[in-house]
């Protein structure tokens, strides 16, 4: 068996996400408790409780998030000390939620510095002027076709490329709307705009990364104890200088994700394990590989279920 283990990001959230977790696992409610302390607040109580309108606000939904996924590794790895990724990967806010998990930062420095980006990208685009479209059916190449000529002077771009026929694009509302309408003639079968309040990995987000990089240039870092495959380049990240100047391109860089799929298809990966709220990512996973075999981990129930997969 060679396995990789993948950690989701926004858009994976809901109310009483990680509950079930802390309720059956010491390890896991360990890991509320450090990030309440850590950002000062009964956060855990809004990811049990909601409101389900501040959960999703962007500068909770990044903690809140990195929590859960943690929150499921531990358990994961308190069951099995043992486990020994090939590689570690995390789809834009969970390349944090990887780090943690590979040591490279601390879920304390990480809570924190999430809830930064959360604000920092939202404060980069009012909302309302910036927007994010799922286009199912359409290739990587078609899709940037597309942004180019519904641009018109704006921003629109190709923010994530996550699977075979979906892309997602962010930008200008009005850009994106005409990208949308540009993408239906190249052979886009559907698109939905996403329920985002940024246009998140467009070059839109500059600002953010701007004022996140002295945040993250200030956390002590270390070697990842195993290889994080960054959304940047789809390669992995061995060395704490590569996590800080990856982290940092992150934020306004498209998420390479179908091309880390075929990466851990090209080493040879027959187990992803995906950690932390829901399957979106066993669900893209499928479209690259339908002979790997898809774990995941979210509560008591899936977690057993995925040792004895594992065993």
């Amino acid at each position: 068996m060679k396995l990789a283990v993948m950690f989701p990001g926004q858009a994976s959230q809901y109310v009483g996400m990680g509950k079930d977790l802390s309720s059956h696992y010491p390890e896991s409610a360990d890991i509320f408790r450090e990030v309440d302390h850590s950002l000062d607040e009964n956060f855990s109580r809004l990811l049990w409780e909601g409101p389900e309108s501040d959960l999703n606000l962007t500068a909770n939904t990044q903690p809140g998030v990195l929590t859960v996924s943690l929150a499921a590794w531990r358990a994961l790895t308190a069951a099995r000390p043992d486990l020994d990724p090939a590689f570690l990967a995390g789809h834009s806010l969970g390349e944090y939620s990887a780090h943690v998990a590979a040591g490279t930062l601390t879920l304390s420095d990480a809570a924190r510095a999430v809830r930064q980006r959360g604000l920092f990208m939202q404060e980069a685009v009012p909302v309302g002027q910036g927007a994010m479209a799922a286009l199912m059916g359409l290739e990587a190449e078609a899709a940037r076709a597309a942004c180019e000529e519904a641009a018109q002077g704006e921003v629109v771009v190709p923010a994530n490329d996550n699977a075979p026929g979906q892309v997602v694009i962010a930008g200008h509302a009005g850009a994106v709307h005409r990208a949308i309408e540009a993408s239906k003639s190249r052979g886009c079968k559907k698109a939905v705009l996403l329920p985002v309040s940024a246009p998140f990995h467009s070059p839109l987000m500059a600002p953010a990364r701007e004022n996140l990089s002295p945040v993250l240039e200030a956390i002590p870092l270390r070697d990842p104890r195993w290889p994080v495959v960054a959304n940047v380049d789809a390669r992995p990240t061995v060395t704490a200088a590569e996590a800080l100047a990856k982290l940092k391109a992150q934020v306004d860089a498209p998420v390479r994700w179908r091309e880390t799929l075929l990466f851990f298809q090209e080493r040879g990966v027959d187990t992803l394990v995906e950690v932390g709220p829901g399957t979106v990512l066993c669900g893209l996973a499928k479209r690259v590989n339908r002979d790997w075999r898809l774990l995941n981990v979210e509560d008591a129930a899936s977690l057993e279920k995925t040792l004895a997969a594992l065993a």
